[in-house]
């Protein structure tokens, strides 16, 4: 982040360090984010009630006022009022609970530029200081915002070119499909997309389809009433409404199931959300970014995905390069991880060896730019301050203590066959041993349920006959 917020100093530092006021009665939470800001050059004065913050106002003239929304002695909402009054041109931005969202909604009509839901990753948080540094100093270069916190970007034609794409869309209200192999940073293309639009100071809301069940993820994304099923014991806001006057981004869109997708694309159609069990529709002014890792259209040849619905998505797609296909970013990116795990862990940056580097050139990076930051991690961890070497980034795969094993009534998968075949073998008898849980396997193999759900599509296509699944646990598992 510090390209951003080093306003051109040498050192990356902030050259007159602005001044963040953190309010928050949780010790906890003001640790954490005082920590978080002075490590980015950013000077911290902390309070812990409105009160205390209205009091430290005059004294502190904070450039940022972060502050929490229910606490005792004076709100968020009075220390909105009261920056906005003594100070206009203090941002204020306020951090709340999904079950207050409306309230930080009302915070934003008092003059506060934007809100974090609790609990939020400092990814976030810094990237709202990346939109506020950028308004301050006349907007920041494209690649420092793209490099800022999850780095996907370097000095290649490709990358440079999808730049350009995401800059230019960026300033309409034109729906984006961004495509391409999980690991290359399709969320982060999706939050520079917004970042650079009108939109820049509203909610950004993503959404992870893949990560949630049917019917939880119905909830998310449209709400529901107090009362609308059992376990609705209050009113929910949805993913939508929370985005309202901001961007929605669903995340991984080909892994909602057929019926999600029908009252999706009457979202898309008519702007207004239908919460569970609500009588009348809410209107809802959002923004639509999507991505996938897989190809829609062949989705929709295939009947898993609806082509009213791909029409209305592929409105403006972006295909991100694999990093195979760019590997004059790998030196680039492998720099700037080797950084960021040394200053995250306490340790001397190391020198990245040629030899080292060489290694990772000849690389394939199936993970792409997720894989390779996990290799310079990895790298960096073993080195333990000193040189990286071949030794540090040559990876092997040793067998881990407790991991899966396979039963004593099973045949273990033939050494003789490919890995494909060995990991389908171990998935399979897994499956068996589990009675078909897919929630049981994937724990048991040490993987996420996306990826066994994605594994086990590639095995029916290829017409491998599959055991009998379930999501929940049977008994006896």
């Amino acid at each position: 982040m510090n390209a951003v917020l080093s306003n051109g100093s040498a050192d990356g530092a902030v050259s007159e360090a602005r001044c963040v006021l953190v309010v928050d009665d949780e010790p906890s939470m003001r640790l954490a984010l005082t920590e978080s800001l002075r490590r980015n050059g950013y000077a911290v004065v902390q309070a812990t009630n409105g009160q205390e913050a209205i009091d430290r106002i005059a004294t502190s003239k904070p450039w940022l006022v972060l502050t929490d929304l229910k606490m005792p002695r004076s709100g968020g909402l009075d220390v909105v009022k009261e920056v906005k009054r003594r100070c206009p041109s203090t941002h204020v931005v306020v951090m709340t609970a999904y079950g207050t969202v409306e309230t930080a909604v009302e915070a934003m009509k008092c003059g506060a530029i934007d809100y974090l839901l609790k609990p939020f990753a400092t990814e976030h948080l810094e990237q709202v200081l990346i939109q506020l540094e950028a308004e301050s100093n006349g907007g920041p270069d494209v690649s420092a915002v793209l490099t800022s916190s999850r780095p996907m970007l370097g000095e290649d034609p490709a990358m440079a070119k999808v730049l350009a794409l995401a800059e230019g869309v960026a300033m309409s209200q034109a729906t984006v499909l961004v495509q391409g192999e999980s690991g290359t940073g399709k969320e982060l293309l999706a939050r520079f997309i917004h970042s650079r639009s009108p939109r820049g100071h509203r909610p950004f809301i993503a959404v992870n389809c893949a990560a949630l069940p049917d019917g939880l993820l119905e909830s998310e994304l449209f709400g529901h009433e107090r009362g609308a099923f059992t376990g609705a014991l209050v009113k929910k806001i949805g993913k939508f409404e929370m985005a309202h006057n901001g961007t929605i981004l669903l995340d991984e869109i080909s892994e909602m199931n057929l019926g999600l997708q029908a009252k999706l694309l009457r979202v898309l159609q008519e702007r207004e959300v239908d919460r569970i069990g609500g009588r009348e529709p809410v209107q809802v002014n959002i923004r639509v970014l999507a991505t996938t890792n897989r190809s829609l259209r062949q989705e929709v040849e295939q009947g898993r995905f609806r082509e009213d619905l791909y029409y209305r998505l592929n409105v403006f797609p972006i295909t991100l390069p694999p990093l195979r296909e760019r590997p004059s970013d790998i030196p680039v990116l492998a720099r700037h991880f080797v950084r960021a795990t040394a200053a995250r862990n306490g340790l001397a940056v190391p020198p990245l060896s040629d030899a080292a580097l060489a290694v990772l050139l000849r690389r394939q990076w199936k993970g792409n730019v997720r894989e390779l930051e996990n290799a310079v991690e990895r790298a960096v961890l073993l080195a333990g301050g000193e040189g990286i070497e071949p030794q540090h980034v040559t990876m092997e795969e040793p067998v881990m203590a407790g991991s899966p094993s396979v039963p004593s009534n099973t045949t273990a998968p033939s050494t003789a066959g490919s890995l494909w075949e060995m990991e389908r073998d171990l998935i399979m008898q897994t499956l068996d041993r589990v009675k078909g849980n897919r929630t049981h396997a994937a724990k048991a193999l040490g993987i996420s349920i996306r990826t066994l759900r994605n594994k086990l599509r590639e095995y029916r296509e290829l017409g491998h006959q599959l055991p009998i699944l379930s999501s929940t646990p049977k008994a006896g598992c």
